[in-house]
């Protein structure tokens, strides 16, 4: 897999600009010719320009201590940052806040899911080119708009500015929830269209598919998740979703512990034979649910067997460490127990977990973990 020419930032590493530190004249809000959100952005454009302190990666205040020192509301200042966001000035990120962009740099960019906004601004672009608009021509008022595009009407306006920003509308007002859209110019490609919608899991899909077919072979494991995130500058959780997909086209086999992940067909492959060797797995989601009621049904026969009513059981890391087993296993184990009726937790000084019956102990524990049932007498003989 080649280098990605992305980065993933960790929140940890980079500076936050304190309000504080803030020493630029603020705009005036009260004799403006635009909206409140446009004259802010304005002037954080101009800020960023001329204030030497600040530099590339830095992270901006967060939105409620932008509005407080502003006097205006979250939902302006956020307008605000979107709208420098797509000037260039700015990279956002769930999680982490929003990045002062390397204008300088072509290749540091953040990845991150479509937004609601840019879906709004391809579908108007549609719009327009499904209405023949030509230049000159009006557009209906962003309420109508909205609701033929079928997004919410602030969505709606921030695509209505955005357009405005790159010269393909513009308006007579300077409050755009009102009608008064004209079409500037239709002098934009349309080539792209079709890609703006694909959300950042979508993409991550179809990059792992061409490392699988320019790279691997059908039964060979694929790396971990954690090296994956690196490679690709995206979140474990988008590896993650992205590497379901996968599984669910049939591309990829899923299986607890050592055993990984691995090609069980190439992604251009139409058919796929599925070897025995394979095929007595049973499915990820499917071994993880008889391993939790193993462990249910161990820690049942535990309490019967070592614990009256009222007993207070060991803590989870202590559980865990005498089970050699997570403590996240413990922990589901505990709350499916809870739900049962058998314990009962408790916070504070004297708090834990507590028996509140005595469970049935006939039930089995399952004596595998991973074989598929339906392929366990085939196996036995």
């Amino acid at each position: 897999m080649q280098e990605s020419k992305y980065i993933f930032p960790q929140k940890s590493k980079l500076q936050k600009i304190k309000i504080n530190d803030i020493n630029f004249e603020l705009p005036d809000l009260k004799n403006i010719e635009e909206s409140k959100s446009v004259a802010i952005a304005k002037w954080m454009m101009n800020w960023i320009d001329n204030d030497k302190n600040i530099k590339p990666n830095y992270l901006l205040p967060n939105k409620p201590e932008l509005a407080y020192m502003l006097g205006v509301s979250i939902g302006t200042i956020q307008n605000s940052l979107r709208y420098i966001e797509d000037m260039g000035y700015v990279e956002s990120k769930q999680c982490i806040g929003t990045i002062i962009k390397d204008r300088n740099s072509k290749n540091n960019s953040v990845r991150k899911l479509t937004s609601k906004r840019e879906i709004a601004i391809s579908a108007i672009k549609k719009f327009i080119i499904d209405k023949k608009l030509q230049k000159g021509q009006n557009m209906p008022s962003s309420r109508n708009i909205a609701s033929y595009i079928q997004c919410s009407t602030n969505t709606t306006r921030l695509a209505l500015e955005y357009l405005a920003t790159t010269g393909i509308l513009e308006h007579k007002f300077k409050n755009a929830n009102e009608s008064g859209w004209t079409v500037k110019s239709t002098d934009f490609s349309t080539d792209d269209m079709a890609n703006e919608n694909i959300t950042l899991v979508k993409k991550i899909k179809d990059e792992l598919k061409k490392y699988i077919t320019e790279n691997l072979k059908t039964g060979d494991k694929l790396p971990a998740h954690g090296e994956l995130s690196k490679k690709l500058s995206v979140s474990i959780k988008t590896i993650h979703d992205a590497l379901k997909d996968l599984i669910d086209e049939g591309i990829l086999l899923a299986r607890r512990g050592r055993y990984g992940t691995t090609i069980l067909k190439m992604p251009n492959d139409k058919n796929v034979s599925i070897k025995k060797e394979t095929s007595i797995f049973a499915p990820a989601p499917d071994t993880a649910f008889y391993y939790y009621e193993k462990t249910q049904n161990h820690i049942k026969k535990m309490i019967a067997e070592n614990y009256e009513i009222g007993a207070k059981l060991p803590s989870i890391i202590d559980l865990s460490k005498q089970l050699d087993l997570s403590p996240n296993t413990i922990r589901k184990a505990f709350h499916n127990l809870a739900k049962e009726g058998y314990l009962a937790f408790s916070r504070g000084r004297y708090g834990g977990t507590f028996v509140i019956d005595i469970p049935e102990t006939d039930e089995q524990a399952f004596k595998w973990l991973a074989v598929n049932p339906k392929y366990a007498e085939v196996y036995k003989n």
